[in-house]
């Protein structure tokens, strides 16, 4: 389930039955520590502890967070991976960091609280409108709202839906609103979140992105124009990435990319922003990562929407060892509880020697 079904759900529904919706939700109460926006300063790095190798797991999950009346349900199973969160916690096999996706119930701060991740940072909001990253000569002549009836021009609706969620501190957060959008899609202030994150044993922070981007046919619209505009968000990321992300940082980039059995527009947001992606390092040197995930074909890192890569810092190297789903319904992963399965990797991140000046 793709953002846009909830969009498609709200638009069909009877007024009186939106007006139930909006007077029935629930306020999102956080009993969890404010969550880190743009809005809070950074504070100063100092390493902790003794510079050495370290592991560090990160997750991305889209918890097809929709409300009534896209989704029934939706509550409980948001608290459920709270739950199994804290479960892989209480066995010392809980993600370090998890990104989500489609966190748009006030559910989500269930989710949040019962995981007891003690850092928490969020994306784009409702509200937050960011002009074009691109100049005249990038983009192609796109008229922003042309499909009123597929839930374009009619404002957002939603926030991003993106969390990040870490047990270590998280230094800054920057985020962007992508300008551009398609169809159902937009009713959802879809875009990246970029965190800073302080690494116990690293002697300077990882950089973490988090993005969900313009989905296919489920944005109800033809695939030229869901095409173009997944083109146009992943040109803003690469924009945004080169632009905010610090250079030199090591950076881990994950989220729901889209991508699924869509070999050009996996292109274009690696010719944009290239990065190292896990799945097809781990397919193409597999002695090189523990992979206990099934690859079928020659291209597995297009069976899925979800991707998480990387690239390499100048004092900080990065490699995979490990992948695995989670939440897929198997004996190890744990129950279904969204439309997608979790993917969880594990890195090394080894420091380098500071460069001679």
């Amino acid at each position: 389930m793709t953002t846009a079904a909830l969009a498609a759900a709200l638009l069909t529904a009877a007024p009186a039955a939106l007006a139930q919706t909006q007077a029935q939700a629930p306020p999102v109460v956080l009993t969890f520590p404010a969550p880190a926006t743009e809005d809070t300063p950074p504070a100063p790095f100092q390493p902790v502890g003794p510079i050495r190798p370290v592991t560090l797991s990160v997750m991305t999950y889209n918890v097809e967070g929709l409300p009534w009346p896209v989704r029934t349900g939706r509550g409980s199973k948001l608290k459920a991976i709270g739950e199994q969160l804290a479960a892989l916690r209480a066995r010392g096999l809980q993600p370090d960091v998890v990104l989500l996706q489609e966190g748009f119930r006030a559910e989500v701060a269930d989710l949040i609280e019962r995981s007891g991740y003690p850092h928490v940072a969020r994306g784009p909001r409702k509200k937050q409108r960011d002009g074009s990253l691109l100049s005249r000569d990038d983009r192609p002549r796109y008229k922003r709202v042309k499909y009123r009836r597929k839930g374009e021009g009619w404002g957002k609706w939603g926030s991003s839906g993106l969390w990040v969620l870490s047990d270590h501190p998280i230094n800054w957060v920057k985020s962007h609103a992508y300008h551009y959008c398609a169809g159902l899609d937009c009713l959802a202030n879809k875009g990246v979140m970029l965190v800073s994150l302080d690494v116990p044993g690293l002697p300077v922070p990882v950089e973490i992105a988090d993005t969900h981007l313009n989905s296919k046919g489920a944005s109800g619209v033809p695939r030229n124009r869901n095409r173009v505009a997944h083109h146009l968000q992943a040109a803003e990321l690469g924009r945004f990435m080169q632009a905010d992300r610090t250079p030199g940082a090591p950076l881990i980039v994950g989220g729901d990319f889209n991508v699924m059995h869509a070999p050009d527009r996996y292109d274009y947001v690696m010719q944009r922003y290239p990065f190292e992606v896990v799945s097809q390092v781990c397919f193409q040197t597999p002695q090189s990562c523990d992979a206990k995930i099934s690859a079928d074909g020659d291209a597995p890192w297009l069976d899925t929407q979800d991707l998480i890569g990387f690239k390499a810092g100048d004092r900080v190297a990065i490699r995979p060892i490990q992948v695995e789903a989670r939440f897929d319904g198997s004996a190890t992963g744990g129950p279904v509880l969204s439309d997608h399965d979790a993917y969880e990797v594990t890195f090394r991140l080894t420091p380098l020697p500071a460069p001679q000046p």
